[in-house]
């Protein structure tokens, strides 16, 4: 067996990416630490490491033995674009602190720290800045890259940070990013009930019968997609909240009268203009809709929130102050951010202070309504469905198998599907008029599998995971991507920092705070699975 070429351990370790990808970079795990028993149970049962390793919960360990390398995927939701982006306000967020005083005082020769892109956005700048400087007070030469799985060997669109550090500034000089992939592996590759034969060769000729103009390049709008093919986006949007030439709007599923789908692109067309609020997305009145179009009446939007293609809802309340009695926290709260004895809901929807307590809007104001305190005072109309990604009836997107990717896989798991029916469209109304006739009218799609996630993520197709679907998306969704993390760790070897290293030598701590029995339990079960599929 070949002697490993450094050691490291593995903080927040999931399923075990981090150690995957270093391992095969020739290091050797002393350590991984998890609280998550269904995370632990996959861990060791593809590790064929004992529990005893598991140094449990991050925020009791006070030491780590001497190691080469320290990495680190800190629970993402403070910095996540899809949670409320409450940063340091989030107690998730003090992990960072955890991790960072176990790097100071451990110093290992290297770190690698994994986190989600949203640590980057401006409102975050105040945090990130604080977490590097917390690096450099730990002695360490650090830089974060920003880097999409997709490049570095997975067909998946997953953008994330990633922090990299060195003891000495001499390796930190020396580390250099690879490039990314020339060859990419795409969606069709990792289908398992896809077979391309001629099918792919039918896209090609499709291609060559596509408009054209004088330079060569296929006529049409601008792609709305990461991925495309003759110029005609490879997946389909549902909403009701953007357009585009591979959306799916509910009156384009529901029978609907020309006449009911000019008022739903009217709404679509003006609904994002600051006249009409200050949100991105704002309900409009019936006077803002004549003020559009002065023939259209109550009835016929009515007819649509019939149909559960819009709703109507309240927008502004008055105060009725002679009601006001008895208050929870919460309503008083809420009523104190009226202005001249007027409730709005945008302005209740951008209050961070809200977000802050953890105060539901309409939980709060449907008291404050029976009790008579809350008196509408203007109603709008807006769209029924109105979060993107939540999609339609069901399904957020469609992935077409000639896709380059697959969106960001999640832990709560998502309302994208896949479909191995190929298009061949020469225009974009014939894309998506075969699209709804082929695919979505005859439920031609399907979710992903436990092993096509497995692979989207980097993993080995038989990666021991629970059965359940919930289990195992959260599992793999919280997880690195295996290739990314192999890419920087020979990054770091080729520094050369490992070069003519003493041997570490190093207690192994007897600690963990994990339940032995259910890991145990949840390991024979999990290897009889795999064993029976055999």
């Amino acid at each position: 067996m070949e002697k490993a070429k450094f050691t490291f351990i593995d903080l927040f370790s999931g399923i075990g990416g981090f150690r995957m990808a270093l391992e095969n970079n020739g290091g050797e795990c002393l350590h991984f630490s998890e609280i998550s028993t269904d995370a632990v149970t996959a861990y060791c049962a593809n590790s064929n490491e004992p529990i005893e390793k598991n140094l449990g919960d991050i925020t009791k360990i006070k030491e780590l033995p001497q190691h080469n390398i320290l990495t680190a995927g800190v629970p993402c939701q403070s910095w996540s674009i899809a949670g409320r982006n409450l940063g340091f306000d989030d107690d998730r967020g003090q992990l960072w602190n955890d991790t960072i005083f176990l790097l100071n005082q451990s110093k290992p020769d290297a770190f690698i720290f994994e986190n989600v892109k949203g640590l980057v956005d401006p409102r975050n700048k105040k945090a990130l800045s604080y977490i590097l400087d917390r690096i450099k007070e730990a002695g360490y030469f650090s830089n974060y890259y920003v880097l999409n799985s997709f490049d570095y060997g997975v067909p998946q669109n997953r953008i994330r940070i990633y922090i990299i550090g060195f003891k000495d500034k001499e390796f930190a000089d020396k580390f250099k990013l690879p490039k990314p992939l020339d060859k990419k592996i795409k969606l069709a590759d990792i289908l398992s009930d896809f077979n391309a034969g001629s099918d792919l060769q039918k896209i090609i000729e499709t291609e060559n019968e596509m408009p054209r103009d004088l330079f060569g390049e296929i006529i049409t709008q601008k792609s709305m997609s990461l991925s495309t093919s003759n110029g005609l986006n490879d997946y389909f949007l549902f909403n009701d909240l953007r357009n585009g030439h591979s959306t799916i709007h509910s009156w384009d599923i529901l029978v609907t009268t020309e006449r009911q789908k000019k008022i739903c692109y009217l709404l679509l067309k003006n609904r994002r203009k600051s006249a009409y609020g200050d949100l991105d997305g704002n309900p409009l009145s019936l006077g803002h809709f004549q003020g559009l179009d002065k023939t259209i009446t109550a009835k016929e939007l009515d007819e649509l929130v019939e149909l559960k293609i819009l709703k109507k809802e309240y927008y502004t309340f008055k105060i009725n102050k002679s009601k006001i009695e008895e208050l929870s926290a919460d309503e008083s709260f809420l009523l104190s951010l009226c202005e001249d004895n007027i409730l709005v809901m945008d302005k209740l929807k951008m209050n961070r202070d809200l977000k802050i307590k953890k105060i539901s809007i309409s939980k709060t104001i449907l008291p404050l309504i029976e009790k008579g305190i809350l008196i509408s005072n203007e109603e709008r109309y807006d769209f029924k469905n109105t979060k993107i990604s939540t999609g339609l009836y069901g399904v957020n997107r469609i992935f077409l198998p000639t896709s380059n990717i697959f969106p960001t896989l999640v832990a709560s798991d998502t309302n994208d599907f896949v479909t191995t029916k190929i298009i061949y469209a020469k225009n974009e109304e014939d894309h998506k008029m075969q699209f709804v006739e082929k695919v979505y009218k005859k439920e031609n799609y399907r979710r992903i599998t436990k092993e096509e996630a497995c692979m989207i993520q980097g993993f080995p197709k038989d990666y021991i995971l629970p059965e359940n679907r919930a289990r195992w998306m959260k599992l793999v969704g919280n997880s690195v991507s295996v290739p990314v993390i192999e890419m920087l760790g020979k990054a770091i070897l080729d520094t050369g920092i490992f070069n003519n290293k003493k041997e570490i030598k190093f207690d192994r701590p007897k600690i963990h705070n994990m339940p032995t029995y259910e890991i145990n339990s949840q390991l024979m079960e999990m290897t009889a699975v795999k064993n029976a599929s055999r």
